[in-house]
Parts: C-alpha cells; sequence; structure tokens
C-alpha cells in the first residue's frame, strides 16, 4: 500500500513519455514546413512600391523577371550582389516599371548607363519544384497521423473487447451460396421429416397458431459423433431461408463469473432481433450438465450459465419464432430441466445409417471424383457396417489420395478396398522388418483368429488376413459384416469371445508358448464378458439381474464417488461367473483348432510366403479348393503392392 503514490508517479511518467513523440514529432515537421515556405524577401520586408520607386528614381542598374513565377532578382546602383523579390502580379508590374525602364534606356548617354534587364518564360512545373519541400513534408505530417489514429484505435478496441466481454461471437450463416438443404444430407430420411416441421413453421408460422398447435421451442439431436446433426441444423435454416445462429457449448462458460449468463442473453437478443431465426448449440453438454455435481455446487459459473439458458428457452414469446436446436453424443448427463416439454421437448436421434443409407451418403461425397467403371457403391455400402456420414466421407478421400499417388485417373474399387482396411486397422507399415520368430509367431496368431471365425456360424465372413505391421497392431484378422444389425445374442457374444482367443490359443498348440500380443484381444473378451454377466443378464448362474454402474461415474458429472449396489460376495459370484465364461471360449477355441490343425498349418504357410490373403483366397484355402499351381504364382509383396507409398 506504500508504494501505491510511485506506481501512479511512474504510470503517469510513462504515458508522458509514450505521448511526447506524438507532440514534439508534428511540431518538428510544421516549423518545417513554414521555413520552407517562408520568402526569402520577408527578411529585408522590403515594400512593392519601393521597388517601383527604385525604378522611378533610376536606383536599378539591372533586373530578371521570372514570368512564371514572379520572381524578381535586382542590382542598385553602388551596391554589390543582387536582391531577390517576389512580385504580387507579374502583368502589372511590367506595366508599371515597363515606361520607366524604357524611358530611362532612351535618354541614356552610354550603353552603360542603360539599364539592362531579363524576361525569363521559366517553366509551367516550377511551381510543383518550390512546392516540393511542402508536400513532401504534408504527406509525412498526414501519415504521422494515421499512425496515430491506428493506435488510438487500438487501444480503444482493447476497451472495447473489455467492455464487450459478455457479448457473444455466434456465427451467422445466411448467404445463399453457403446455404445447405435436405439434398445434402443423405441416410437421415426418418430424421430429415420430423425436422420438416421446424422448416414449415419458419415459413409460415401463422398456419400452425390459427390452429392453436405449439411447435417445439427445442430440437436435441442426440446420435454417435459423425452421425451429421451439425449438417442436420444448417438444412432445416437452409431450408427455411432464416438467419442461422452456431456456437459451441464451450464457448458459453468463462473463468470470469457471470459472462457465461451474459452471453446467452446476448446471443437470444441477436436471434429474437432477426426472427424467425435457428439457434444451433453444438455439444450443449458442455453448458448443459446435471446441476448438483462437482465442487462448486449451486454456484458453479457453468450452472449459472445453465440457469439463464433454461430462462431463455422458457421465456419466448408465441410468435417469437426462434427454434433452439442442440446437438449432444452424451444425452444421459443433460440436466432433467433441459428436457422437459417447453425447452428441449423434442429429441431426434441421428443414428447409424443403414446399407441404403450408406449408399445414399456415398453418392454424395463420391460428386467430383471420377470414379472407375469397378466401382459399385452398393458393394462398399454393403462392406461397411458401422461406418457414419464422416467416416464414409474419409473412407472415399483416403481412396482419391491413394489412387492420386498410384498416378490413376480415376478411383478404382482396389483403391477403395485399400482406403477401408487403412480407416479400420491404420497405415500399412512395410519398412518394419520383424525377424523370422515374430514374423511366424504373428502367422499362427492370425491364423488361429481366422480359423476360429471360419468354424463359427454366428460370425461375419473373413475379408482379409495379413501379418504387414498396420498401425499399432502386428498383423489383422478382418472380418465383414453380411447385414446391419440391432441387437447381439447371447451364442454370437459367446462366439465373439472364442474368436478373440483363437490367437492366443494358437500360440500355445503351435509354438508351446505364449505372447503379450494378446493383451488387447484377452482385454476385449473380459469386457464381453462382464457385459453379459452385469449389463445384458446373460448369466445362467447370476440370471437376469442388472449390476452395471456406469451412470454413476465422475466424469457423467453426477457424483464423486459411487457404491457398488450390490455385498462384496455377490462380486465374488460375478467375477468367478466371469472367469468361467471365458475359461469355457477358451476349451471351445482349443477343440476347434486341434480338430482343424491342418488348415491351422496351411494357412500359416500361406501368410508366411506371402503375408496376406484376401477373402475369396480364404475361403478357398478353407474348402480345399485353392490349388497349389494357384497359389505357388500368387503376386507377392515385391509386385503391385510394393509400389504403395503410405
Amino acid at each position: 500500500m506504500n508504494n501505491s503514490p510511485n506506481n501512479k508517479n511512474n504510470r503517469s511518467r510513462n504515458r508522458l513519455f509514450a505521448i511526447l513523440p506524438y507532440i514534439i514529432i508534428p511540431a518538428v515537421m510544421l516549423t518545417a514546413i513554414l521555413i520552407a515556405s517562408r520568402n526569402p524577401s520577408d527578411d529585408k520586408k522590403v515594400e512593392y512600391y519601393q521597388i517601383v520607386q527604385y525604378f522611378d528614381t533610376g536606383k536599378v542598374e539591372e533586373f530578371s523577371l521570372n514570368l512564371s513565377s514572379g520572381a524578381l532578382k535586382y542590382k542598385l546602383v553602388g551596391e554589390e550582389g543582387e536582391q531577390e523579390y517576389t512580385v504580387p502580379n507579374v502583368n502589372v508590374f511590367i506595366n508599371d516599371v515597363n515606361d520607366i525602364v524604357r524611358e530611362h534606356n532612351k535618354n541614356a548617354a552610354t550603353e552603360d548607363d542603360m539599364i539592362k534587364y531579363e524576361f525569363i518564360s521559366g517553366s509551367s512545373g516550377s511551381w510543383f519544384v518550390r512546392m516540393l519541400p511542402s508536400i513532401v513534408l504534408g504527406i509525412m505530417l498526414v501519415i504521422l497521423f494515421i499512425i496515430m489514429m491506428r493506435r488510438a484505435n487500438s487501444v480503444s478496441g482493447d476497451m472495447n473487447r473489455t467492455l464487450n466481454f459478455g457479448k457473444i461471437n455466434a456465427k451467422k450463416a445466411n448467404d445463399g451460396k453457403d446455404k445447405t438443404t435436405f439434398d445434402q444430407v443423405a441416410g437421415a430420411d426418418e430424421e430429415k421429416e420430423e425436422l420438416s416441421e421446424m422448416v414449415e413453421f419458419l415459413k409460415s408460422p401463422q398456419r400452425f397458431n390459427f390452429l392453436g398447435a405449439r411447435i417445439p421451442k427445442g430440437v436435441l439431436l442426440v446420435g454417435p459423433p459423425g452421425t451429421g446433426k451439425t449438417l442436420l441444423a444448417r438444412a432445416v435454416a437452409g431450408e427455411a431461408d432464416v438467419p442461422f445462429f452456431s456456437i459451441s457449448g464451450s464457448d458459453f462458460v468463462e473463468m470470469y463469473v457471470g459472462v457465461g449468463a451474459s452471453r446467452v442473453r446476448d446471443l437470444f437478443d441477436q436471434a429474437k432481433k432477426q426472427s424467425p431465426s435457428v439457434v444451433f448449440i453444438d455439444e450443449i453438454d458442455a453448458v448443459g450438465r446435471h446441476r448438483g455435481a462437482g465442487m462448486g455446487g449451486g454456484h458453479d459459473e457453468r450452472e449459472q450459465t445453465l440457469n439463464q439458458l433454461l430462462v431463455e428457452m422458457d421465456g419466448f414469446g408465441k410468435n417469437e419464432g426462434v427454434i433452439v436446436i442442440a446437438a449432444t453424443n452424451r444425452p444421459d448427463i443433460l440436466d432433467p430441466a433441459l428436457l422437459r416439454p417447453g425447452r428441449f421437448d423434442r429429441q431426434v436421434t441421428v443414428g447409424y445409417p443403414d446399407t441404403k443409407g450408406r449408399e445414399a451418403i456415398l453418392k454424395v461425397h463420391s460428386k467430383g471424383k471420377p470414379l472407375a467403371p469397378d466401382v459399385d457403391l452398393g458393394i462398399i455400402a454393403g462392406s461397411t457396417v458401422g461406418f457414419v456420414g464422416a467416416d464414409l466421407e474419409n473412407l472415399l478421400n483416403e481412396a482419391a489420395l491413394l489412387a492420386a499417388r498410384r498416378n490413376r485417373k480415376a478411383i478404382t474399387m482396389d483403391d477403395i478396398e485399400e482406403a477401408t482396411i487403412k480407416v479400420v486397422v491404420g497405415t500399412e507399415k512395410r519398412s518394419h522388418k520383424m525377424t523370422e520368430k515374430e514374423k511366424r509367431l504373428t502367422a499362427y496368431h492370425e491364423s488361429g483368429h481366422a480359423v476360429a471365425t471360419y468354424y463359427l456360424e454366428d460370425q461375419d465372413p473373413v475379408r482379409q488376413v495379413s501379418i504387414v505391421p498396420r498401425g499399432g497392431a502386428g498383423g489383422y484378422t478382418m472380418s465383414v459384416p453380411t447385414e446391419d444389425k440391432s441387437y447381439k445374442t447371447k451364442n454370437s457374444m459367446l462366439d465373439d469371445i472364442v474368436v478373440l482367443l483363437g490367437g492366443r490359443v494358437a500360440e500355445k498348440l503351435i509354438l508351446g508358448d505364449i505372447s503379450t500380443g494378446a493383451s488387447n484381444d484377452i482385454e476385449r473378451a473380459t469386457k464381453i464378458a462382464k457385459s453379459m454377466v452385469t449389463k445384458y443378464g446373460m448369466s445362467d448362474r447370476i440370471g437376469p439381474v442388472s449390476y452395471s454402474n456406469e451412470s454413476g461415474e465422475v466424469f457423467l458429472g453426477r457424483d464423486y464417488g459411487h457404491a457398488k449396489d450390490y455385498s462384496e460376495a455377490f462380486a465374488q459370484e460375478i467375477d468367478e461367473e466371469i472367469s468361467a465364461i471365458l475359461h469355457n471360449g477358451y476349451e471351445r477355441t482349443e477343440k476347434i483348432l486341434t480338430y482343424h490343425m491342418n488348415k491351422l498349418e496351411e494357412l500359416a504357410q500361406y501368410l508366411l510366403k506371402y503375408e496376406k490373403i484376401d477373402g475369396d483366397k480364404f475361403k478357398q484355402l478353407m474348402e480345399g479348393t485353392l490349388e497349389p499351381e494357384q497359389s505357388d504364382t500368387e503376386p507377392t509383396p515385391d509386385g503391385d503392392e510394393k509400389t504403395e507409398q503410405e
């Protein structure tokens, strides 16, 4: 506290030093302009009548006059050197002295007594030359003034940003060039149909108001990432041709108290001024989480922002024409007050597209990309089960990049298949050299997965088996679903465990040792078994009871700690049942691979020789129809595959 006067004096001194250049420099420049523009004859203060009197009294010995600038240089009798004067008007001066000079020269006794004179025509640009220093200094003064104004504007801009800290920076899109319509949204026919009501209300709200219908004030789009929730919201605004305000939920939350609530008010004020309009809040779970969780309690800044959002959404007038669309992939963590009728009173689930939807999405994203005649989008759609719109767009983009690296004029089916494997598994790493022991271990490991898959009826067919490292895996066995499935049966999940354990069992049977390569397989198998027991009630021993406690985790925004809803004794039974499922799966896998040991060995040897096998040749090998000579002429990895640069 004692240093505050000194600090104030220092700040004042610094401000003074910062201002001084802007005072001194203009003053110096103005002085220079005045000096440059000063008339040299002003020092002697000779008046015009005195000049004329010099001629009347015969004191002028000789003179010269610049007819353009009016510069007069004269020499008086008995004086050394010339004097200068600028006449106000050249014509008037000539009229005043012409007769005097002519009369004097006429009466002169000798030539030396005559007044010698010269009229200089000059140049039309001489005035510019005289004014050039003044012009340059003036320009410099203007530049300095502009710099000072920009400096002042930057300071005021910082002040404005400070004062407008509570204003929202929403992205507004209503330009016809960037307008998105429902035609650009594929694979979501039911979702578009449900949102078409919003479009009709924005176009003609009177039709709904006349019947007393209340249009939903808020629509919550729920679905996994990449399914097109943001695109659907933009399409609603584009179809209705209304302003579209988009913002992320995290943009509301700041470290300063009250900023989030202020930004919510500002956003809705802007939307109301330009109604009808659409407000889109992406990732609303950042601001709309369940209240009452966290160290801040009810006074948390995020909760204050949520409170303001609840008030704004429930305070709309009947004809204000503002619709709020929000997107999230975590609807379970949203506050119940946000989902009640009057706020987000409609939820639209944007799920994974089916085969027909994926084909429509591929048609949209393939526009502008040259496709070879062998490309069948229907086949691609059938082999990309579980892909969302963003995945399919990325798939075609990777295929285009791959075709460009191979110097092709169009995208072929081989490019798309290779891109699919790259997207699912990862980039092929042919530069990574494995030892013969590692290669043999990987070949038997992947053969165990593939053979177990082939002899289980509920499993999807094998598409490709490879021992070439991709991503973080030393090899892979890729299976492709033949149809969209909305559920999993118990037998199917038990078969999944058998397939996952196929690599570990094959290592044990053939090599007599096991490796860490099966760690991820065991982890996934354990997760399936745990879900069967605690989540889906598929255990005969425990029965159809759910003991899943996923909803109590901290990241869901409800409680910091959670307690098991079952006793320790029962937890032991759950662990024993999970272990029993895994052991039974291991025994089934061991029986399958032991019985078909010849196929396991044959496939492993093929992989050791050619490194990969596709689905058709794998099926022929398992059926015994793959001729030896055909396998001998199989192209080696040194062929076309070597040309791929990944």
